[in-house]
């Protein structure tokens, strides 16, 4: 499924919302996002006690600042054990539907 530009923000509001309750996980997001000049970039989104924050593209400093620019596409979640060990990766759940995280139970 894909989400309009304003559903995509208030997705990532709430994923945020939720993983503040759970600080021993973190959400990974990959999609991709329509730059202003070029073909669909893929991109990647962790989201980790109540922040996001993209491992492949610059943000904004301010964090009132949408992370993804209008356009962007999420495809896929993936739920890990914090801290991240990028060498040690512990995926808990998915890939799977960003909507599975939608709720509480869905960071179980």
């Amino acid at each position: 499924m894909t989400f309009s530009a304003v559903s995509v923000m208030a997705l990532l509001a709430r994923l945020e919302e939720l993983s503040r309750q759970r600080p021993d996980r973190v959400l990974r997001l990959r999609g991709q996002l329509q730059l202003p000049v070029g073909p669909l970039e893929p991109y990647e989104l962790l989201i980790f006690r109540g922040f996001s924050s993209s491992t492949t593209h610059p943000t904004d400093f301010d964090p009132d600042q949408p992370v993804l620019p209008e356009g962007a596409v999420i495809e896929t979640a993936e739920l890990l054990q914090a801290p991240l060990n990028p060498a040690a990766e512990q995926l808990l759940a998915g890939p799977a539907s960003p909507e599975v995280f939608l709720e509480s139970c869905g960071w179980a």
